[in-house]
């Protein structure tokens, strides 16, 4: 049994898809913000973050990372070999070190910080940096598509669309890339990410 430490409204929100999409057995062992979330958590994260997963005496902390376990216990088509393994991990690390962030910049400056705490320019700054990156998403599905690596859902997909999934659900304008628009749409209605959906947005 998979225990997933954290709440669905947060980046947990992600590995309960990725279990759903596996379908392997988990439980959410619910664990929020706030005060005392550190000291709820830091013996499972040195961080003070969630989530966290363990399986077993293994226990692992960063949300990517944990998708690419569960994806590992559930194999194929979820987890793929060879080069496609590669090409997994090159999108995985993408959505990380070049989505994320710009994405982490236009959601905090537009609906997750109060009012009185954003910064339009820095939400134009996110909106910006963001858009770049989905080009060169766009460009890939016109000539991969319909998934991430071609003709299976992988975790890759999982894990990208996890990243963008705040900004697919609260309003950023993806009317520029149509590619990108449909792709998010199809992995967000999937049935495991709408179980997922269900716990964060329910």
């Amino acid at each position: 049994m998979l225990r997933i430490h954290g709440i669905a409204r947060s980046r947990a929100f992600r590995c309960i898809w990725a279990a759903e999409e596996a379908g392997l057995p988990y439980e959410v062992v619910p664990v929020g913000f706030g005060p005392g979330l550190k000291e709820t958590i830091g013996a499972l994260n040195p961080n003070g973050k969630i989530p966290v997963l363990q399986d077993g005496a293994l226990t692992l902390f960063e949300s990517l990372a944990i998708n690419l376990h569960i994806a590992g216990k559930a194999g194929a088509p979820f987890m793929p070999a060879g080069d496609d393994a590669s090409r997994m991990f090159q999108w995985t690390l993408w959505a990380a070190t070049e989505v994320e962030p710009a994405n982490v910049q236009w959601s905090y400056n537009t609906y997750l910080l109060p009012p009185e705490r954003r910064h339009a320019m820095a939400a134009r700054a996110g909106a910006e940096a963001l858009s770049v990156r989905l080009g060169v998403l766009e460009g890939h599905l016109a000539s991969q598509g319909p998934w991430l690596l071609g003709r299976d859902f992988t975790v890759a997909d999982c894990n990208l669309a996890g990243v963008l999934y705040g900004s697919w659900l609260n309003g950023f304008d993806y009317s520029r890339f149509p590619k990108v628009k449909a792709w998010l749409d199809a992995c967000l209605t999937r049935p495991a990410a709408l179980a997922a959906r269900k716990l964060r947005e329910g």
